[in-house]
């Protein structure tokens, strides 16, 4: 078998299906804060593509506009963020973020 076959004795499970095994406990604290006057002018606004949650959403000003309740709490768009200051991410406090379900 190779790396990009699926295992046959997988069940065949859609992303929704899987979205729908997540809960998010958020907490009022952001866990993640994007400083959008420093993404101003970012020429390749990589948060916006690599998130798999798609929370990062250009602005017509060439800004960020984002939402950290989906969070998967990954952390790739702070790896991806070539502006230093622009994301300043942390965990969530205890007991809240992302919880996934094994289906």
């Amino acid at each position: 078998m190779t790396p990009i076959e699926r295992d046959p004795t997988w069940p065949e499970v859609s992303f929704q299906d899987r979205m729908d095994t997540v809960r998010f406990d958020v907490h009022e604290r952001a866990h993640i804060v994007v400083d959008g006057s420093k993404c101003e002018g970012c020429s390749t606004q990589h948060c916006v593509v690599a998130c798999p949650a798609n929370l990062f959403v250009p602005t017509s000003d060439g800004g960020i506009v984002f939402n950290y309740e989906q969070c998967f709490e990954c952390g790739t768009c702070y790896l991806v963020c070539n502006v230093e200051g622009a994301i300043t991410w942390t965990y969530p406090d205890g007991g809240h973020g992302v919880v996934f379900r094994r289906t």
